[in-house]
């Protein structure tokens, strides 16, 4: 909702009678991201690190924060559309913000593939299916999301909210209604592969906390940016740290060594709480939630892939539908063939496994987040709070780059193949005059 009446605080700032305000930010940001890793990544924790899993999703709440009031800070200060690839730019010129964009165009493929996996599970587990089930899901979906980006259909923003908030609920009532269930015997034996086990379960659930940076895109659109940017920031944290500790804590305490093999571990909580009804509520909620993610990711990253295309960040083939109202076709039909391409990896290689596709799309995602937090120390002004966060969750992100192992080289091919074709769009430029 773009501002259009502006006026002059006391402070200074400049403010719209019309934009987001502070409930509608909130809920927004809740939206961003709570998402799909709600209803897949607590049993692949589980299945990482056992009970001991319930520290990695702990850690990563702690993370947040920090992390959320670097951008919540950045937001603030410079409120733009151009979000994280704008900070960047002004921090350290237009080739890492090229990164940044590179980064997102290319991982949200992968992204989609185990999307799709996730929602195809909870299908199987519904019916049950196996893999074959799984897999011939996911193709539906991927191929559903990509004609309706085709043809210009868009899930509209008060759907994807509103099934942002029929997960919250679901969540509630899953981890509620499971609780006279619990065990505390579940917790026994804590750390069964290990301490070292912590790290990797936090490398998969940075899935799960991805979206901190989106509402960055947002921040020229609230009412007053300075003031409510900050609020927003601090409750979206506090709700989405609750309702992620609230179904882990509750997969672990109810499913015990089952949480770790179960492949909706949602529907099996409300099977469990509210009987077979719940089960088969969370596998509808699940499907219409991965659904509407995944359309909403393959059309954003299509719309940037023709941006990029257009600014020669990437081959100005895929420049045509940038234009605002245009349908980038041919920047959607690649995004789905590298969506296609993913999912076909995982089935051949890794029996339809989304756990790679998973640690591959963090490693991207947190790649930004270490450049953004950087960006942030730069840019911030020394002394205040904003940048004392941005160097914590800059250290913070690093450290938790490290424990992505060898998917470090999905990134780092990004950033060479990057530089390069930037620097070669450069000097075809030059010879060009």
């Amino acid at each position: 909702m773009a501002s259009t009446v502006s006026e002059n605080t006391d402070d200074g700032v400049l403010t719209s009678e019309r934009g987001l305000t502070f409930v509608q930010g909130t809920a927004l940001y809740v939206g961003a991201v709570l998402g799909t890793g709600a209803i897949a990544l607590p049993a692949m924790a589980a299945r990482a690190a056992g009970p001991a899993s319930l520290l990695a999703w702990l850690g990563l709440i702690v993370m947040s924060i920090p992390l959320a009031a670097t951008f919540a800070a950045l937001g603030s200060r410079y409120p733009d559309s151009g979000g994280v690839s704008t900070y960047v730019r002004r921090a350290f010129g237009a080739h890492w913000a090229g990164l940044v964009g590179w980064c997102f165009y290319l991982t949200v493929p992968p992204a989609m593939a185990a999307a799709a996996l996730f929602g195809g599970a909870y299908v199987a587990d519904a019916v049950d299916g196996g893999t074959t089930t799984t897999v011939l899901v996911a193709v539906a979906l991927i191929a559903s999301v990509t004609l309706a980006n085709v043809f210009g259909l868009r899930v509209s923003g008060r759907l994807a909210l509103g099934l942002a908030v029929v997960l919250a609920l679901l969540l509630l009532l899953a981890a509620g209604s499971s609780l006279p269930h619990a065990r505390l015997d579940n917790l026994q034996p804590f750390a069964p592969h290990g301490w070292a086990a912590v790290g990797s379960a936090a490398a998969l659930l940075v899935w799960s906390f991805s979206g901190w940076e989106a509402m960055t895109h947002l921040s020229a659109d609230f009412r007053r940016p300075h003031r409510d940017i900050p609020r927003t920031t601090a409750a979206a944290v506090v709700i989405i740290g609750v309702l992620y500790l609230a179904v882990a804590g509750a997969s672990i305490l109810v499913l015990g060594a089952a949480a770790g093999d179960s492949n909706a571990p949602l529907a099996d909580l409300l099977s469990i709480g509210i009987g077979r009804a719940g089960g088969v509520l969370g596998t509808v909620v699940a499907l219409l939630l991965t659904l509407g993610v995944m359309n909403t990711y393959q059309a954003s990253a299509a719309k940037l892939g023709a941006a990029l295309g257009r600014d020669a960040a990437l081959p100005r083939w895929l420049a045509p539908g940038s234009e605002s109202g245009g349908v980038p076709v041919r920047s959607v039909l690649i995004v789905a063939a590298f969506a296609a391409t993913a999912l076909s990896a995982v089935v051949i290689f890794g029996d339809a496994d989304p756990e790679p596709l998973v640690l591959l799309t963090t490693g991207a995602f947190v790649t930004v987040y270490v450049l953004g937090s950087a960006a942030a120390v730069r840019l911030l002004p020394h002394r205040s709070w904003g940048r004392a966060a941005a160097i914590i969750s800059l250290i913070a992100s690093v450290l938790l780059l490290g424990t992505t192992g060898r998917y470090l080289l999905w990134p780092a091919l990004l950033a060479i193949g990057c530089m390069l074709y930037l620097r070669r769009s450069a000097r075809t430029s030059r010879s060009a005059f």
